[in-house]
């Protein structure tokens, strides 16, 4: 893939000698088993509107490199804000201390695409400051004008542009370019000495056109404001082991935390992780599909290439039940001898790349969404989430519930607040019982954390059924 913008960022508005730095990277990466040079020019903005007033408004300019040489399992990395051939050379010196001893062959480069999964817009350019302003304002005189008890409103609109090169040994290069946006809306509603909170957001890579459109924001803020209001009404979740019904799309993230990292190649050629050595084994119940697609279009969690320049794919991790696949970066690929999958992610161009998700959801079953609640005699519907923990090494996780509802003889009762789920990945997906046809992705709001990184991520399910699975409530 090729960009000549990006190009342009990198060689002629920095000044360097591209020829030159071909030949040092070359040279850094000789008897090297992989590596590269990745370079990175990023613009972003943020505005947060709250209590009725715009309280920031930011907007930033990074730019830097980070160098990269791999020796068998051990890595070199190096990394400056300085886009200069000095710069370049230092960090040079620095990585080579690697391969020491060391003597390698340098893995083929990432297969070429022509594929672009989103446009090379920048979010950033084309729409005035006082617009975005006035799309925060409006929807918080929007929020207070629907109902009497919203106390505070609280809303964002971020953007992003990033350039980037990733330059191989022998002059190979991979170009990208990618717009990322994100609105954001929270709404505080409140009764006597109680209140309550709701939120919504959207997001994915491209303009702010449809951010800006009164129907989206409108829903948006409805949404918010509908979640908020209803738990108001909740009551105290109960305690104990009992069905559970997830709702469709942003459920997701469940399954993105308990079950996603734990497939990701590092941690199973460490073998820390619950699923190491169950290739080709029945991890899940029969029906369970999960995969982890970069290919959608405009998707917040894909990309066209991924940091290390591997076109994305759509891995298929479970298929009906059996464990499959991992997501795969280079290095781990090459250790494990498998292929690379297009996982390998880095916050920035200061961050060494590793497996990490993309999009990750599970695949539509056959089942009506309202015959699985019709079915479900005693236990709880949860529909979004909020917070929560896992442990990589066995699966545990706890999660909270931001909107769930009590479920009795096939009905939805009254909202809950206080709900956490907790319990074991793998071993929930031994629980799912029915897998709904309504597979929905989340509106682009995911953030996945590993390692002291971000990065922007997708998730997905249909509604599911678990049974027996542990709630932790707050009645008495």
């Amino acid at each position: 893939m090729t960009n000549s913008a990006s190009g342009d960022l990198f060689f002629t508005q920095a000044g360097l000698d591209r020829q030159r730095i071909e030949t040092l990277v070359t040279d850094t990466l000789a008897e090297c088993d992989d590596g590269e040079l990745y370079l990175e020019y990023c613009q972003s903005e943020s505005l947060t509107f709250d209590d009725g007033r715009l309280k920031n408004a930011s907007f930033d300019v990074s730019q830097g490199f980070g160098l990269r040489a791999v020796a068998d399992e051990a890595s070199g990395y190096a990394h400056s804000s300085d886009l200069s051939e000095d710069a370049v050379k230092r960090a040079s010196d620095a990585v080579q201390a690697v391969k020491k001893g060391y003597s390698g062959t340098l893995a083929d480069g990432p297969a070429k695409t022509n594929v672009k999964l989103y446009a090379d817009e920048n979010p950033l350019q084309g729409v005035e400051f006082e617009k975005k302003v006035k799309l925060l304002q409006d929807i918080d005189a929007y929020a207070r004008s629907k109902d009497e008890r919203v106390r505070q409103v609280s809303c964002s609109l971020a953007g992003e542009w990033q350039a980037v090169e990733i330059l191989r040994s022998g002059g190979e290069i991979v170009r990208d370019v990618r717009p990322l946006v994100r609105l954001n809306v929270s709404v505080v509603v409140g009764d006597g000495d109680r209140q309550e909170t709701g939120s919504d957001g959207s997001g994915g890579r491209a303009g702010y056109a449809t951010y800006l459109d009164p129907a989206h924001w409108q829903a948006s803020t409805d949404e918010a404001l509908r979640q908020a209001l209803v738990n108001l009404e909740s009551v105290d979740a109960p305690a104990g082991e009992m069905t559970v019904v997830l709702g469709p799309g942003w459920p997701g993230i469940l399954l993105h935390e308990a079950v996603g990292h734990g497939l990701e190649g590092d941690f199973n050629r460490k073998k820390t992780s619950a699923f190491a050595g169950l290739l080709g084994e029945r991890v899940a119940s029969p029906g369970v599909t999960v995969v982890d697609d970069g290919t959608i279009q405009n998707r917040r969690g894909s990309l066209s290439v991924d940091d290390e320049g591997t076109p994305t794919s759509n891995t298929v991790l479970i298929e009906d039940g059996i464990l499959k696949g991992y997501m795969q970066d280079r290095m781990n690929a090459r250790l494990m001898g498998m292929a690379p999958t297009g996982n390998g992610r880095r916050e920035s161009y200061a961050c060494i790349p590793m497996p990490r998700m993309t999009n990750t959801y599970m695949m539509a079953g056959k089942d009506d969404p309202e015959e699985i609640l019709k079915s479900c005699k005693k236990g709880l519907y949860a529909v979004s989430f909020g917070g929560g923990q896992v442990d990589i090494t066995n699966g545990k996780f706890v999660f909270s519930c931001t909107e769930a509802y009590l479920v009795e003889d096939g009905k939805i009762g009254a909202p809950v607040k206080g709900a956490t789920l907790i319990g074991n990945g793998p071993d929930v997906l031994t629980k799912v019982s029915r897998i709904g046809n309504d597979m929905k992705l989340d509106p682009g709001i995911g953030t996945c954390g590993k390692a002291g990184q971000g990065v922007p991520v997708g998730v997905g399910q249909p509604t599911l059924m678990i049974d027996g699975l542990t709630v932790g409530g707050t009645a008495a």
